[in-house]
């Protein structure tokens, strides 16, 4: 990755961080077209091709209502469906999630998961995610890393890694994994503690 530029770099990665500060307000427009910026030459305004996507993607994220909106004045969740459209418009190959759906309601959790599901099927992407909701996890990835104090304890396909020993050597919990059929993978459930 040293070896990219900049610009080359974000023709190859988008990035959708947990948390996101912006002091100024831009309104939700101008933050998707910031996604647009590595294929928009010095100098020069977006072309109507950018103009375009970022029309297309708001609509895809139902989030064209708050397109003269400034981002300052979005809720927590809001922002957050923001921020992961700015990826989408970016259009890389690669979208790395740090906890993306963290502020976001159930609805729009699994609007953007089915989302970014759809793009590694139809269109070859791939995505690393930070997720600690581990019935998410086995829903929509297809491997799995799971880590604790900075070290990889597991790593490998879903069904092979998603254990309740697993579980327990990095959570210290206990839990049962099983498969739902409704769900159609792997789920985890577990018993309430008394402490």
């Amino acid at each position: 990755m040293r070896h990219y530029g900049g610009k080359e770099l974000a023709k190859e990665i988008a990035l959708v961080p947990q948390d996101f500060y912006v002091n100024f307000p831009f309104t939700v427009e101008e933050i998707l077209l910031m996604g647009r910026h590595p294929y928009i030459p010095r100098f020069a305004s977006p072309s109507s091709d950018d103009l375009q996507i970022v029309d297309q993607v708001m609509e895809v994220l139902k989030i064209a209502k708050f397109k003269r909106n400034y981002i300052t004045e979005l809720s927590g969740g809001e922002k957050q469906r923001v921020i992961f459209a700015r990826a989408l418009a970016q259009d890389t190959p690669v979208v790395l999630l740090d906890e993306a759906t963290s502020n976001m309601d159930i609805r729009y959790t699994l609007d953007i998961l089915d989302i970014v599901a759809g793009d590694v099927e139809t269109r070859g992407k791939t995505v690393i995610a930070a997720l600690h909701n581990l019935n998410l996890a086995a829903t929509y990835c297809d491997k799995l890393v799971f880590m604790k104090s900075g070290r990889v304890v597991s790593h490998g396909d879903r069904d092979q890694v998603l254990t309740e020993e697993t579980l327990y050597e990095v959570f210290g919990i206990e839990s049962r994994v099983y498969f739902d059929e409704y769900v159609g993978s792997r789920q985890v459930v577990f018993r309430r503690r008394t402490l």
